[in-house]
């Protein structure tokens, strides 16, 4: 299920802390934003959602590493004056909206988007000057 980018737009451009990478187009990409985000979310003391943040934005890494070609953004965001949310952003240069699919059980690939979507609080697209971003948002515990 996709939410509207507008509902969000608020969130997106509020006052509050925020961390941003950007991350070359290459395989060890997945992991050295896995270990930012998790060290992170360390440092805000929300170790409690770090382990599902750090595998969501691994899972749409890969899927910018698959389907497009240069940098790949992440950015954290706790958006101030909303408490209880983390945002979570991914961005990259291929306009082209992801689409969700069903995976039959011999496939290797394909439940990226399944997994964001059942783990998220909720999560949707919006596309940018030169690409898109796939963004999410966790419940975190108060």
């Amino acid at each position: 299920m996709y939410s509207l980018a507008r509902e969000v737009i608020g969130v997106i451009d509020t006052d509050g802390e925020f961390a941003e990478w950007t991350f070359p187009a290459d395989p060890g990409a997945v992991r050295t934003a896995r270990r930012a985000v998790r060290g992170r979310l360390h440092g805000w003391d929300l170790d409690s959602v770090s382990d599902i943040a750090a595998l969501l934005v691994s899972e749409l890494v890969t899927n910018a590493l698959r389907h497009a070609t240069g940098p790949i953004g992440v950015r954290l965001v706790r958006p101030a004056g909303v408490n209880g949310v983390l945002l979570v952003e991914v961005s990259d240069p291929l306009p082209d909206p992801p689409r969700e699919r069903v995976a039959r059980p011999e496939d290797e690939s394909g439940r990226g988007l399944q997994l964001v979507a059942s783990s998220a609080r909720r999560w949707g697209t919006r596309p940018g000057g030169a690409g898109k971003t796939v963004w999410f948002e966790l419940a975190v515990p108060g």
